[in-house]
């Protein structure tokens, strides 16, 4: 229907309505909207662009104040100072004086001495459960150091569990960021092959902009991407690990078994993909000694209760629209990463995702990075400043991209050719073609007190041809026929 802005909740109602299996008909009549705008958003190909502030009319105690009162009540817990204690007192002055608070203070008053008492109960022993198929998940972070191309390096590593059959998914981040944040739990939903209707875990910063537990708030980005998933979030309360003790379970059973020996890999993706491996290992051989069924035939039947992955695949990516400088590099997230020169001083867009950044220009992609952690840091691409090169060959040997991208070998070697810089800067597009190594296999190759040209080198990197002559059997074997009968026939009299 031109002209209604669907907000984050009303979507979330549309997706979870209709994966209950409730038909489009009775969608739109159940939330007063034309059948054309719930065809549009139940199946979740598309997802709103606008969306609305949720707002309502505050009571005189609203959560806002709960709230307050409770993170009060908990500060004073954590000082432990008992002589410095928020007193009702002092918690009404500061609603009044920080909230512009504008009720009594005797309501104040009985609101402290009600959550005095909710605060106060002593915790009780853990609860045994059970899940339905398809209830829930719990998802969780945790730290494990690896070898990634020789480097010591801490990873982050998102852990996901369904609650009802225990299966499990891992995957390692360079950071828990909110662009790794979404991505997890994307990547999640993609290996289990469905969305449970719950996901249960702690009250990360980049999913909650306020409070705790039952009274957690998200944040517009994380419920707008709930809303389009169609699951509903339950935020633990502080310290409670017991929770979502599924997960932390698996934190711990992660990093001593599938982190153990230390890894050493040649990239994250190669970690992941042992990840991955490791955990379609656990689904296929492993049985949770409380139940009675082993993980696989659990997870092949909670799989019919997990709703559909919709066909609109969420941007988890950061964004950002940064300036191409004079050095041809892009600023993202506090360091540098180089792109072709032909776009210096344009605007590009870069997409920010947990491991890898990409760089746009209108709608094409230019250039992809291993996403960089820290500040300051820079990334240059040879092939980016070769057109450059060419015109300004003095430059050659102080380039900091090519002294950070080619070996001191291939340098001396460069200095040594007859037409020096303009012979260097062609040597090096030989090796951006075929790759350095096979350039300095073929300097090995040729006599110590030759000095090669790169007309030279370059003749050397022809493959010689397959050569498309059939070659036959020198001996062919001949059946012999008595060619008698034809004679006969013929009237051929025989010699």
């Amino acid at each position: 229907m031109k002209g209604v802005v669907i907000e984050v909740d009303l979507y979330y109602r549309i997706r979870t309505l209709y994966n209950e299996g409730e038909s489009i008909r009775s969608i739109a009549k159940r939330l007063g909207i034309s059948r054309q705008t719930a065809k549009k958003y139940c199946e979740g190909n598309t997802h709103p662009d606008v969306r609305k502030t949720y707002t309502r009319e505050a009571d005189v105690i609203t959560d806002e104040v709960r709230d307050f009162i409770k993170a009060c009540l908990e500060e004073d817990k954590l000082m432990q100072l008992p002589k410095q204690k928020h007193t009702a007192k002092r918690i009404y002055d500061r609603l009044v004086n920080e909230k512009h608070f504008t009720g009594g203070e005797s309501t104040i008053r009985n609101a402290v001495k009600a959550l005095r008492i909710e605060v106060s109960v002593p915790p009780q022993a853990d609860m045994p459960l059970e899940y339905e198929p398809g209830d829930a998940a719990q998802i969780d972070w945790g730290e494990a150091t690896v070898y990634i191309d020789g480097k010591k390096c801490k990873v982050q590593f998102f852990c996901g569990r369904l609650c009802y059959s225990c299966d499990i998914f891992v995957q390692a981040f360079y950071s828990q960021n909110l662009e790794s944040f979404w991505e997890g739990q994307q990547l999640m939903f993609d290996f289990f092959r469905g969305i449970p209707k719950r996901l249960i875990f702690d009250n990360a910063k980049v999913a909650v902009k306020e409070g705790f537990g039952l009274h957690a708030k998200a944040t517009d980005g994380y419920k707008s991407f709930a809303a389009h998933y169609a699951f509903k979030t339950d935020f633990c309360n502080i310290a409670s690990g017991n929770e979502k003790g599924l997960v932390e379970n698996l934190v711990g059973y992660a990093r001593r078994n599938f982190m153990v020996p230390v890894p050493r890999v040649a990239s994250l993706e190669e970690l992941n993909k042992k990840l991955m491996q490791d955990c379609l290992n656990y689904r296929n051989n492993h049985k949770v000694e409380s139940h009675s069924l082993s993980v696989k035939e659990a997870y092949d039947e909670e799989w019919y209760s997990l709703s559909q992955i919709p066909a609109y695949r969420f941007d988890t990516s950061r964004t950002a629209t940064p300036s191409v400088g004079d050095y041809s590099t892009v600023r993202f997230d506090k360091n540098n990463y180089s792109v072709p020169v032909r776009y210096l001083r344009k605007t590009i867009i870069a997409k920010g995702y947990a491991n890898k950044v990409c760089f746009f220009y209108d709608n094409e992609i230019i250039a992809t990075y291993d996403r960089i952690y820290g500040s300051g840091k820079t990334e240059y691409r040879l092939e980016h400043y070769l057109d450059l090169l060419e015109r300004k060959p003095r430059s050659v040997f102080q380039a900091k991209p090519v002294k950070s991208n080619v070996t001191k070998e291939l340098l001396d070697w460069g200095r040594l050719l007859p037409g020096q810089n303009a012979e260097m800067v062609k040597l090096l597009r030989l090796c951006v073609d075929y790759g350095e190594e096979r350039i300095l296999s073929i300097k090995q190759q040729l006599p110590q007190n030759l000095v090669p040209t790169v007309d030279m080198i370059r003749s050397q990197l022809h493959e010689t041809p397959e050569s498309n002559v059939l070659y036959l059997k020198n001996e062919i074997t001949v059946t012999s026929t008595d060619l008698r009968k034809y004679d006969e026939k013929c009237g051929v009299a025989a010699r």
